[in-house]
Order: structure tokens, then sequence, then C-alpha cells
């Protein structure tokens, strides 16, 4: 079963994490993805990880469409791909306007539609030929890619909802999900089912959608504390207006009804305590180690091929301790 870890880890820098990375394998894990928002960059992680753990396969989960032009993501993509080559795989995401807007300066306009050009404009890119196409968002005009891979990455597009699910399971290798429970896994496959279903390559064989779930997780038995720093960082991502559409499509409004009251009235304080314990439990996975892999598993039989853990330091909790305890064995 592939198992994989959110890297890089918190709490080191990132030459500090060599050894740790070095020995992943060894501990089980299977796989090392990247995430990329306010930190690191997607790929500068995966590239050192390719170099110091040549068993692991390696992915982006994900890279924001929007923050980088066709060419340039073609070109980190595959220099990513030649530096581990078949051990690559790119999670293409929309992010938030928070990050494409305020921090990037540039325009979030329509999502799913630069997503599903994007996922048209990569694989031309990859084969190395010339590229003169006007897309829907965008314009690629006398683009050659000067090393294209001898291993093409998959494209793995990371949803949410029905249209970005569905164009998921229509149009890429596979689906990345994010901030849900295992109960809520079935939901969002049976619109990537029915994207698959009604692809250009239905019924000729094309294999089954790579599932990537990333899964939020700190080993501490000290619930009550896991529990209030947890929901300081729940309180702004189901704010968020898509993930707090996600979670209304997933029958979570009542629920959340009243943390979403508070944050539009500019009560930040009270929009934390709101987020109720069921909704942390949910989404967060704590507890005995133990407890945890039981809770991966559960996921698992949901239907998430690829497991991704991102340790969250709450409570005290050692990230390098937290890898070693959570490993697969």
């Amino acid at each position: 079963m592939a198992y994989g870890i959110t890297v890089p880890f918190d709490g080191s820098s990132l030459l500090e994490q060599w050894e740790l990375i070095r020995r992943l394998p060894d501990l089980g894990y299977t796989d090392a993805w990247s995430s990329e928002a306010e930190g690191t960059d997607a790929f500068t992680p995966l590239a050192l990880a390719a170099a110091w753990a040549p068993g692991l396969r390696l992915g982006t989960a994900i890279v924001p469409v929007f923050t980088r032009g066709p060419a340039l993501l073609a070109q980190s993509a595959a220099a990513l791909a030649e530096a581990a080559p078949g051990r690559f795989a790119l999670g293409l995401g929309t992010s938030s306007p928070v990050v494409v807007e305020g921090w990037n300066a540039m325009s979030f306009d329509r999502p799913l539609a630069r997503v599903r050009d994007l996922l048209a404009f990569l694989p031309l890119a990859f084969a190395g030929g010339r590229v003169e196409q006007d897309f829907e968002t965008f314009s690629v005009h006398g683009y050659r890619l000067g090393r294209p891979p001898a291993s093409p990455p998959p494209l793995l597009v990371a949803a949410l909802r029905p249209g970005m699910l569905r164009l998921a399971g229509r149009a890429a290798d596979g689906v990345i999900l994010n901030w849900l429970s295992a109960a809520d896994v079935p939901r969002a496959l049976a619109e990537v089912r029915a994207g698959a279903a009604a692809g250009p390559a239905a019924g000729e064989g094309r294999p089954a959608p790579e599932v990537v779930a990333r899964l939020f997780v700190c080993p501490s038995t000290d619930t009550e504390t896991v529990r209030a720093q947890a929901k300081r960082l729940l309180s702004v991502y189901l704010n968020i207006p898509a993930y707090a559409a996600f979670h209304e499509w997933l029958g979570r409004g009542s629920l959340l009804a009243e943390t979403w009251a508070a944050w539009r009235a500019g009560d930040r304080r009270a929009a934390t305590s709101a987020v109720p314990d069921v909704v942390v439990d949910d989404l967060v996975l704590h507890g005995h180690p133990d407890q945890i892999r039981e809770r991966v598993q559960a996921y698992v039989e949901a239907g998430v091929t690829t497991p991704v853990l991102a340790v969250l330091p709450l409570a005290g909790v050692d990230v390098g301790h937290a890898v070693e305890d959570l490993a697969p064995g």
C-alpha cells in the first residue's frame, strides 16, 4: 500500500532534514509530497528528496495553477521528472484568492477553466513538440520544451466540489483530496468516477484515477489541547469561501453556521471557539499512533489509494518523532 508523508517538516531547516528523509523508505513510507502556500515552494523539497531518498515516489499537493506561467510550470515539472524518472507526480490546484491575488499579484479568474487548459497544455509540452495554440484562459505561441522528460509525470487535480472533481476524473490521472473525513470520501469519489465515465478514454482500459488524500495528523493523547489548537487552524480554513462551500456540500452547514457567522462579523475569537469538537475530530486525526493508523486505514477502505500524512505540531508534538511513530512499519 502507498503510504506518504508531507515534506518539508516543520521545526528544522531544509538541509537539516536530510537524515530523516533518507530514512523514510526504511520506515515504510513510499511517498513524499510537498505543498505550496506561504512556506517553501513545491519543487525544491522534492528535488532534495530525489537525491536523498531515491526510493521515494514524489508528488506536489499542490502547485497553484495561477502563480506560474504555463511554460515555467512545464519546465519545473519536467526538471523534477528528469531528476526522479518515473517517480514524480504533478498535482495541480487553484489555491485561493489570498495566495494568488493578495500575495502574488495575479488574477484569480475562471479557476476551473484554467486547470482544464493546463491539463491540455502540459502533455503537449512534455511531448517536446512546438506548442502553438490558443487555449480558453491563455495562449502559448512558439514554445518548445527544451528538455522533455523521458517519463512524463502523471497529472493530478486537487478538487473539492463536483465541477473540479469531475474534471479530475475526466481529464487527469487522479485527484487530490484535502480536509475531509473518511466518511466524506465516497461522496467525492462518486463525482470523480462520474467524470471518468464521461471522459474521452472511458471504456478503453483507462486506469482508475489515483486518489491521493492529505490527512492532517497529530499523535498526541492530550485531546483538549489538540482540539483547542486545531480550532485556530480550522477556523481559518473553514472560512475560506471554497472550503466553506465544500463543507456545506458535504453536509456540515448546520455544524459550522455559528463559526461562519462570527467570522463574517469580524469576531475571529468567537469563530475559533465555535468550531465544534466533532468537526475537529473528523478532520484532524489525533490520539495514539495506533489509533491514527486505524483511521488512515478507514480512508483506504473508503477508496483512497495514496494516503499522505501531514503532521501538525500541536500539543508540543515533535515532528521528527511523530514521523517515526506514525510509520506503517
